[in-house]
């Protein structure tokens, strides 16, 4: 690890001020998008590891002769180590760097998957998607403040929030594993785990091609190298546009910032978060990935069970999941536009009422047809939900505490996604077809009251200015 300078905090103020109008007033250019897409496919994996679950399921289980409490736990189980991963993100992520965590936690995803594809039984199955979603809660959540402290103000809705359109492409691929591969192989199972194994090539490459967030090493007091990140940034965007940069603007607002020389331990940390003025938007944030978490992956990973008891054979199931999984996808744009327009607190509201009356839809009608048409509109709202989530979770904490702030919101979002399927997996018979889709309707509900009373604007402001 690079050693730490001891830069007075006056200096490191004036350094982080100089950074953040530097890198906020680069022109949106392919050098950026470069950063989107490493960032965003990492994601990718994310979503289609979490996806592959919902496909796994009916096969292992009976492989392995699973009890339906079993199969809870199969389902929940990468989300379980998720939980631990997004903890370790709070104590490590502020403290190793940005790049660091995304490079290995892949690594390690990879491995873990690779050695499941060959598991002789559930636990040991059980055990490595454990291991593989400690590194998936690691990843997922540093990408979230890598991303937000590239973007330009003016940008940063479509930006960060389109991690949500590379999440659901994760689960479109899912789902085209599971039709194409578990569902019609003897052993597809196995050769689904080995696929959703390979980021380890791109955890490779991108060794050497990320760069690190010269907002994220000023806030560690390496200002000479955040300078360097920044210049090379600058070289590459003048080379992109082929013309002069334009001149960084003022800044006089204060910046939030932990001096080098007093760098807080990660349970420090995670105590700032529950203190003024940060508390309030810990609260909120909290709350809406859980409530966030828990309807989604209750939904889609019982999606393919909920439609076998409504009548629908398997492979028809796995089909519409295809169509309901491209639909996320396609929720993530108009999602991103209305956040940059209207900002990302009303957008999620808009979004999420619009999910709530097709998770409705869904729960009252006896139509088959209708179930599958408000099954993809809840698809398409609840993603869509998501762009805006994306984008307010990092905007809201310091750069000295970002990483932490996102990692344990993202305690809460995976713990909502681990009950899930262990509550209504329990409840189900009591709940029916119709009580699931009322219980996530409620969620929603409670989700939209939260970010509608408590929620505060951020479009088109610098993450300083925000954070002040």
């Amino acid at each position: 690890m690079t050693p730490q300078t001891s830069t007075p905090p006056q200096q490191l103020t004036g350094a982080a001020r100089e950074v953040a109008a530097r890198l906020d007033r680069l022109p949106f250019t392919r050098v950026q998008r470069g950063i989107l897409l490493k960032g965003g496919l990492s994601t990718t994996f994310d979503g289609m590891d979490n996806g592959i679950v919902s496909f796994l399921l009916p096969i292992v289980a009976g492989v392995f002769a699973l009890s339906g409490l079993e199969q809870g736990l199969l389902g929940s189980s990468s989300l379980i180590g998720a939980v631990l991963g997004a903890l370790l993100v709070g104590f490590i992520g502020d403290r190793t760097g940005r790049r660091n965590l995304l490079v290995w936690s892949m690594t390690v995803y990879s491995a873990a998957m690779i050695l499941g594809a060959f598991s002789p039984d559930a636990f040991v199955l059980v055990a490595t998607r454990i291991v593989g979603g400690v590194a998936i809660g690691i990843n997922a959540n540093i990408v979230m403040p890598y991303l937000a402290e590239f973007s330009p103000p003016s940008r940063r809705g479509h930006f960060v929030g389109s991690l949500a359109g590379f999440f659901a492409f994760g689960y479109v691929l899912a789902a085209l594993i599971g039709y194409f591969i578990i569902q019609a192989f003897d052993g597809g199972w196995r050769i689904a785990q080995i696929v959703v194994g390979l980021p380890i090539i791109l955890a490779v490459f991108w060794r050497r091609s990320l760069p690190e967030s010269p907002r994220y090493l000023v806030s560690r007091g390496r200002v000479d190298e955040a300078m360097v990140e920044v210049e090379r940034l600058e070289d590459k965007v003048r080379k992109a546009t082929g013309a002069p940069l334009p001149e960084p603007a003022p800044t006089g607002h204060a910046v939030a910032s932990a001096p080098a020389a007093e760098q807080p331990t990660g349970l420090a940390r995670f105590i700032a978060l529950w203190r003024p003025p940060l508390l309030r938007q810990t609260g909120l944030v909290w709350v809406l990935w859980f409530c966030f978490s828990f309807v989604y992956y209750g939904f889609l990973v019982f999606l393919p069970t909920l439609l076998v008891d409504r009548g629908f054979s398997i492979s028809e199931s796995f089909g519409y999941s295809i169509l309901i999984e491209v639909a996320q996808v396609v929720g993530y744009y108009p999602a991103a536009v209305l956040s940059e327009r209207l900002d990302r607190k009303w957008s999620i509201v808009i979004f999420l009422l619009a999910g709530a009356l097709a998770a409705l839809g869904a729960a009252t009608t006896h139509s088959d047809a209708v179930v599958i048409v408000c099954s993809v509109a809840l698809a398409f709202f609840l993603n869509g939900a998501y762009a805006p989530l994306y984008t307010y979770t990092p905007e809201v904490y310091p750069t000295w505490i970002r990483g932490t702030g996102v990692g344990a919101s993202a305690v809460f979002s995976r713990i909502g996604a681990a009950l899930a399927p262990i509550v209504l997996g329990a409840a189900y018979t009591s709940l029916t077809f119709v009580g699931v889709f009322l219980l996530l309707c409620a969620v929603i509900v409670v989700a939209v009251v939260a970010v509608a009373v408590f929620g505060t604007s951020t479009r088109d402001r610098s993450l300083e200015d925000i954070t002040a």
